[in-house]
């Protein structure tokens, strides 16, 4: 099984009413109708020995990523959180003390955002450590922006720079993007957005393949990190756009505000327009010189 055949097969399978679940499956979020207000709800897991290291990394960076990824789908909505549930299997012989560092782990990242704890399992085991995180959040006055909105002429930006994070401590300290996004969506007319957490291509194709549309994505223009290759034999601009773990956001929007964005870059985090949507549905990686090349769609994808 791959992660991605499977999401497919279960969009096919339409359980509910769009009335009420006007966005399911398949996006960052799903879209609850309650009332008068659209409440967004999205869970992510932490395993170890997948998404981080025990031993190396410790119980409270395990705390802390785990409830940063979810927030970061959070921000991936322009949604703003309200509370979270969680459940735990810790592996036998996990203290008191471990518990309790990775309880302000996730802490630390909750109170920033607003995103109280209110309940939960824990449970132990003789596996690895698994930490799932569901995150309830609220539209706030803001539209959510889905993944299937891209438009043929847009352009395609960014924030932050991009590869090797998960060879550092970049992918356990990063913030997740709320505030900039709902900055964004208010301020621009957001047509599609993604956080990139599994890779910047595969992302990028998860957006064109919602969307119905393809994207050129101008080589030169990439933010690579300055640590990208991370001492590996690798191309810094294929790590960039492979590698994954980055947490930054990637949104499409009409040309012109785009442009503004780069020029006055009004948040913390520096926007890059990195490419534009065009029809078909090829994503191409343009060079400066003008050669064109098929970029492939590369990124994490789980395989059983």
């Amino acid at each position: 099984m791959r992660e991605s055949d499977f999401i497919e097969w279960i969009c096919r399978q339409k359980e509910f009413d769009p009335a009420i679940v006007p966005v399911g499956p398949g996006d960052d979020c799903a879209m609850v109708v309650c009332g008068s207000e659209r409440l967004l709800l999205t869970t992510d897991q932490l395993l170890d020995g997948v998404h981080f290291d025990l031993k190396t990394h410790g119980p409270k960076a395990m705390g802390r990523k785990a409830m940063a990824r979810a927030l970061s789908d959070i921000a991936a909505m322009a949604a703003a959180p309200l509370a979270a549930v969680a459940t735990v299997a810790l592996p036998k012989g996990f203290s008191q003390a471990d518990a309790e560092a990775m309880y302000r782990g996730r802490r630390s990242v909750s109170d920033e955002f607003n995103c109280p704890m209110v309940g939960g399992d824990v449970g132990a085991w003789n596996g690895p450590a698994a930490v799932s995180v569901t995150v309830l959040g609220r539209s706030a006055g803001i539209q959510p922006v889905l993944r299937s909105g891209a438009k043929v002429g847009d352009a395609i930006c960014v924030t932050g720079k991009y590869g090797g994070a998960w060879l550092s401590d970049r992918h356990l300290t990063f913030k997740p993007r709320i505030r900039e996004a709902r900055q964004l969506a208010a301020s621009c007319s957001l047509h599609a957005m993604i956080d990139v957490s599994d890779g910047l291509a595969l992302d990028l194709s998860r957006i064109c393949r919602a969307s119905g549309v393809g994207a050129d994505v101008f080589a030169e223009q990439v933010p690579v990190h300055p640590n990208a290759a991370g001492g590996r034999n690798i191309d810094p601009l294929r790590a960039a756009l492979g590698d994954g773990e980055d947490y930054e956001l990637l949104f499409t929007l009409p040309a012109d505000q785009a442009e503004t964005l780069v020029v006055q870059q009004p948040m913390p985090a520096r926007v890059t327009l990195i490419g534009q949507i065009v029809e078909g549905s090829n994503l191409t990686l343009v060079r400066r010189e003008g050669n064109r090349e098929d970029l492939k769609p590369e990124g994490w994808d789980h395989e059983t």
